[in-house]
């Protein structure tokens, strides 16, 4: 492995390039993901061929808070860890994406899910860790007043709030800025709040637009005076997945009946979630914070997930991703996107 512990600052600067890439590959999602065949019904047949003979341990990194991956947190309430022989210890890693990514790659977990966008360059560097599919997409919004501006566009000159200068959404935000013609770095200022004063500061005029994530942001769409501008399932990112799964290279090489087992459970639980979303949000409540389960259910309805990629539907989302961290540099010049994308992707559901 060339580089298995990246600072925080590396961490940080490659994720900012990687969702300021984005913007480069309308056209060709456009080429690749129409009429694109999907898996079937991942529900029908239960555990099937993917159930172990025997249970097996395993450890599976995810934040336990996030309502988005709230079907994975609660899978064992219904079964879909126990049906494939699964007991799994749950490694809490909050919303670091760098203690996540060495929690797999030093043996402190067989899996992860996590966002597609944060790990290429990691693995690029040479971190033993495998894709094996796409999760879902959905969970962050720009919001502003009605009276305020109503697109990206309106938004030059403005500032908006933000909880984290290097956070996911602020970076993702700032992309979106970027397709719509404007310099995330000149045309708008940013400044930091904790996310619960946001609407505060929105509605007292100190920012004019808001970002970040489910519940608090979903919460303020649902109120009178205010509006959605975006989300991250806008313009082309409606039809890709922004979480995926991830294994240790060693599991899939060594047990890939394993890897195969984790990733068909946690599918068929995004699955689930997708028809069932207030039981599962009613399974979650007691993980959540400062929400309930009409809340939770609500903003799982605004995700897609009942969108889920393997196999070459995955490679080819994969592929998208590799090609604008490439049009950046972030991937090296000599990095073929379609290789890149065949060789950090494991199609354990054969």
């Amino acid at each position: 492995m060339n580089n298995p512990h990246l600072s925080r600052r590396q961490f940080l600067h490659y994720s900012a390039a990687a969702l300021a890439a984005s913007a480069f590959s309308s056209s060709l999602l456009a080429e690749t993901m129409p009429g694109m065949a999907m898996p079937p019904d991942i529900l029908a047949g239960g555990a099937g061929k993917w159930a172990l003979a025997q249970p097996t341990k395993v450890r599976l990194a995810v934040n336990l808070n996030a309502i988005c991956l709230a079907p994975v947190i609660v899978a064992d309430q219904h079964q879909f860890f126990k049906a494939h022989n699964l007991e799994v210890e749950f490694v809490n890693f909050g919303n670091s994406t760098e203690l996540l990514l060495e929690a797999i790659a030093t043996g402190k977990a067989e899996a992860a899910v996590g966002m597609a966008l944060r790990w290429l360059k990691a693995l690029e560097q040479g971190f033993d860790v495998k894709l094996t599919a796409g999760t879902h997409g959905g969970c962050m919004r720009l919001v502003t007043l009605d009276s305020g501006p109503a697109s990206l566009e309106a938004l030059k000159g403005k500032t908006i709030g933000v909880t984290d200068m290097a956070g996911a959404d602020k970076n993702f935000f700032s992309l979106l800025l970027k397709r719509h013609g404007l310099d995330p770095n000149t045309d708008v200022s940013w400044r930091v709040f904790p996310q619960d004063l946001l609407p505060m500061v929105l509605k007292k005029g100190e920012i004019q637009a808001a970002s970040g994530s489910d519940p608090v942001m979903w919460r303020l769409t649902q109120q009178p005076g205010y509006r959605e501008v975006a989300t991250n399932l806008s313009d082309t990112y409606a039809n890709l997945s922004c979480c995926v799964i991830g294994a240790r290279g060693s599991l899939i090489r060594d047990q890939p009946n394993v890897a195969a087992a984790i990733t068909h459970a946690i599918l068929q639980a995004h699955a689930y979630a997708a028809k069932h979303p207030e039981i599962i949000a009613d399974a979650f409540n007691s993980k959540a914070l400062n929400t309930n389960p009409q809340e939770i259910a609500s903003v799982l309805k605004t995700h897609t997930h009942g969108h889920y990629s393997t196999g070459e539907a995955f490679v080819k989302e994969i592929d998208i991703y590799a090609r604008d961290l490439k049009a950046i540099n972030v991937l090296r010049p000599e990095t073929d996107p379609l290789l890149f994308a065949k060789g950090i992707t494991s199609d354990v559901l054969v």
